[in-house]
This record gives C-alpha cells, structure tokens and sequence, in this order.
C-alpha cells in the first residue's frame, strides 16, 4: 500500500489521495506555466519601445515619435502584423490539436506533453534569437504547436490521474499555472523594461525557456494514466499504475469499470466519426460552448494587451506594465479560490457567480472610459485610472474562479474514454481558433468600438451566463466513467439523446435477431 496521503471515497471507488497523485499533476501542469507565460509576455513586449522599433517601426512612429501629434489614442497599436505576432500562435496550435489527439490516444498522455515540451523549447529559441519579423513568427507558430500539445494531453491526464472526489480542485492546476505563468511574464516585463541598450525584451522571450524545460522534465517523471495505458493494451500495467496511484488494494471495482470502457473504446475506430453521434451530441455542444464563451468573455483580450490597453487609456509605459502585474497578481489568487471551491460549491454555481460579477465590471468600466476617454486624451485622472484597475482586477478575479478553469476542466471529464481524446481534441481546437479571432481582431475592433468594446464583451457574457443556467449539468464528484447514468440521463434536455439513441440501438438489434432467425 502506498504510504502517505488521507482517504476519499467517490460515490463509487475509494482512493486516498496519495503524494505520487500530487506530484503527478503538478509536473503536468507546468504545460500551463508555458502556456500562460505566452499569453502575458507578448502584451508586454508588444508595448516596449525598442521591439517595437526593430520589428514594428510603423507601430513604433504613431506611439513613440508622433506621441505629441493629436492621433486617434484607441488606435495607435492597430496594425496587422503587430496583431499577427501574437495570434499566430494560436493558429498553429489549432492544426497541432489534431495530431496531439492521436498521439494521445495511440501513445498516452506522457509522450503528448513530451512532444510539447521540446517544442517550447525550440519555440523560445527562435523567439529569444530573433535578427526579423519571420524569425519571430517561426518562434511562435513552434510555441503554438507546443500549446496545442500540452492543452490536448494535460487537462485530460488530470482528469485521468485524479481521484473523482478531488479531480476538479487538481484539474484546476493546469489553470493555475497559466495564471502564474501570465504574473511571471508581467513581472519579467516589468523589469526587463528598465534595462538599458533595447535587448530587455529578448530576455522577457528567452526565460519563456525556464517553463518549457519543467514542462520537459515533468513528461520524463510522471507516469501514464491507468485509462490509457488500458486503452492501450497494457492491462497489468495499468493495474499496477492504479494501484500506486490509488494507494489502496481494493481497486477492482474501478480497474474493471476502467475495462469495460477500454473494451468500448477499442470498438471505435474513427473517434471524430463517433463522437457525431447523438448520444455524444450533448458533450460536444457543451465542449464547443464552453470554449466559445470562454474567449467571449474578452479575458484574453486583456490578458494579452493588458500594458497595451492601459497605454491606450493614458497610463505611461511604466504604468501599464505594473498595472498588468497587479491584474496578474489577482488573477493568481482568485484561482487558488477556484481549487478550493470548485468540488465544494459546484462548476455551476462559480460560472454564474462569476458571469454576474465580468458583466458589471465591463459595464462598468465602458461607462468610465466612455465617459472620460476621448479619442484624443491622453490622461485619465488618478482616481478614474485606479478605478478602471480595480474593475479590470474585479473582471479578471471573476474569471479566474469560474470561465478560466471550468472551461477547460468540464470537456476533459464528460467524455466517453472512447471518445475523449477526439472530444479534447475538438475542445482545444475551437479555444484556440477563438483564441486567433481574439487576438488578430482585438486592437481593430478597440479602434472601431472605442469604450462599446467593454459592452460588445459584457453582452457575451449574458448570452453564456443564459446557457449554463439552463443547459449546463452539474458534475462535481461524479466518477468520471459514470456521467452517462448520473448526468446525462438525468438532464430535462440531454436525457432524450441519450435515451433515444439507447432506444434505436436496441431496436437494431432486435431486428437483426428477427433476421437472423428468419434465415434459419
């Protein structure tokens, strides 16, 4: 038996939550340490003159040397390939989530975040080492691979490795270290800003590498989880894994729950056909749906232009760059609350509570800056510039313990093992081709909209706030092989998917009995 840990029991598999559980998830969820060090680094370096001078001179003209001509504030950082810098990434994490779902599948979690991890560090050597704009963008389009691997293979693993009375809390890591890694960017803006002689931001790019070679190491020590290596074929293995990571030796219920839903998914052979099924029709609306609404919310656009935004609205640089050290501060925190609440209080509850409080925080914060903002100003007063912090830290506080984590951690657990790479797959894909919309439009559409972006944002946030309420089951402490008979056919809507796909499959085979008695 195991040593260490404390004892839980799901309402069906006893567990203790044991020190190789722990250690596991955290090395996994350095994938999100890299992942979140991407989003908060190019907003900063995107606001340092000398980047902006050597790659971006257009960009760098309208900010720095026509600062004393009269120009459109919200549309200073306008520029497509400025905009471009950052949504690649995105892009090429999108077609990298395609082939991450079959290396997960076929080669387990481990060898997934793996891959991820040598594309990082490629990724921030090219970016660090950049001479021109197509090294930058090379640089990217390998840190976007990497994204797309370790977001397929991470969340799941969690899911996977965790017992069921804790999987939302240690799912939650992955999201924690994003946030972490987004403060860690802030804080190596804030500093590498000050140094003198222009290369302080091939700094802030090159110590993306600390992040990628934890992710790298942390893929070396883990072990695969026991439902894949099960689905693979290694069922002694994964027993044994089970075990260890269980830290009892009454696992069989869950080893044999674990085998009937291998013996199902090896019946599959083309998951992305399967998962169009209607008895997955509920999970893939809600996956897609939670991604969607995710980067609605307008967090990335903060997130990623944070000392951009904060410029705009007349903080100066050195401003800028602390103010989004504070948002990353808070963003921190609030999801450490997240870990704590989300198996206690529920997904649904902390997706409601925090679509109240982004939308009356952007509600707010568009009325200040319409309000006070001009096209033209270049200075919000002290009290309204600490104000729209303190909305913005609200917003971001209110994200972080409900639509940030959740949105990633409810796909990796509503699917079928048979189904769930795919499922994963197809949730990574449409956070990251949002993700690329985002980015790619957000410093046009701050031009176009001016202070309307901030409502154009909050009623995004009542559409999805809207669908959860009505559409969006609760999962906490459900076992993960379970959700069929304890989610889905308890549902108003969901339960007649899946009962009536469970209706034409009995029907079909009775009739094949019916025939294959009138042939004898």
């Amino acid at each position: 038996m195991t040593g260490g840990g404390f004892t839980t029991s799901g309402n069906d598999f006893e567990a203790k939550i044991t020190p190789i559980v722990i250690l596991s998830c955290m090395m996994a969820a350095t994938g999100g340490l890299m992942f979140g060090y991407d989003v908060g680094v190019s907003g900063g370096v995107t606001s340092m003159p000398p980047f902006l001078k050597e790659f971006f001179p257009e960009v760098y003209r309208k900010t720095v040397e026509e600062k004393e001509v009269a120009s459109n504030n919200y549309c200073k950082y306008d520029n497509e390939k400025l905009q471009l810098f950052t949504s690649c990434l995105y892009l090429a994490g999108l077609i990298a989530t395609f082939l991450a779902s079959d290396i997960t599948r076929k080669q387990g979690r481990r060898a997934t975040m793996l891959i991820a991890g040598f594309m990082f560090i490629a990724g921030v050597a090219f970016n660090a080492a950049a001479q021109n704009l197509a090294m930058l963008i090379i640089g990217r389009l390998l840190l976007g691979c990497g994204v797309g691997f370790a977001n397929q293979a991470v969340p799941v693993f969690l899911s996977e490795i965790a017992p069921s009375r804790i999987r939302g809390a240690l799912n939650i890591l992955f999201q924690l270290n994003i946030t972490l890694g987004i403060l860690f960017a802030n804080l190596v803006n804030y500093a590498t800003n000050k140094i003198k002689g222009g290369w302080g931001w091939r700094l802030s790019l090159g110590l993306g590498g600390l992040p990628a070679v934890l992710l790298t190491l942390g893929a070396f020590l883990v072990v695969d989880t026991p439902n894949s290596l099960i689905e693979r074929g290694h069922l002694e293995e994964g027993k044994a894994v089970l075990r260890k990571i269980r830290g009892i030796d009454n696992i069989e219920p869950e080893f044999l729950a674990l085998v009937d839903a291998s013996t199902v998914a090896k019946e599959v052979k083309h998951p992305f056909r399967n998962i169009l099924k209607r008895r997955n029709r509920p999970q893939l609306l809600i996956s897609i749906a939670l991604q969607v609404f995710q980067q609605f919310t307008g967090i990335n656009a903060i997130m990623f232009y944070a000392p951009v935004l904060f410029n705009t609205l007349g903080f100066n640089n050195d401003a800028s760059l602390y103010s989004a050290v504070i948002t990353g501060a808070v963003n921190v925190l609030s999801t450490v609350v997240s870990i704590y609440s989300v198996d206690r209080l529920g997904r649904r509850m902390l997706l409601l509570e925090g679509g109240v409080q982004m939308f009356l925080s952007q509600f707010v914060i568009a009325i200040i800056i319409g309000m006070k903002g001009k096209d033209h100003y270049v200075d919000l007063s002290k009290g309204f510039a600490v104000l729209v912090v303190v909305m913005v830290c609200i917003f971001v506080s209110a994200f972080a313990w409900s639509w940030g984590p959740l949105s990633w951690l409810i796909p990796s657990e509503i699917f079928h093992l048979e189904t769930r790479s795919a499922g994963q797959s197809i949730a990574v894909c449409v956070n990251l081709l949002c993700t690329f919309v985002i980015a790619q439009a957000f410093l046009s559409m701050l031009c176009l909209f001016k202070f309307g972006i901030f409502l154009f944002f909050s009623g995004c946030v009542l559409v999805m706030s809207a669908f959860v309420l009505f559409l969006l089951p609760e999962t906490k402490n459900v076992p993960i092989e379970e959700m069929t008979e304890r989610v889905w056919k308890q549902h108003w809507l969901w339960k007649r998917f899946i009962e009536e796909d469970s209706a034409k499959a009995e029907k079909d085979m009775l009739k094949g009995d019916s025939d294959a008695i009138a042939s004898d």
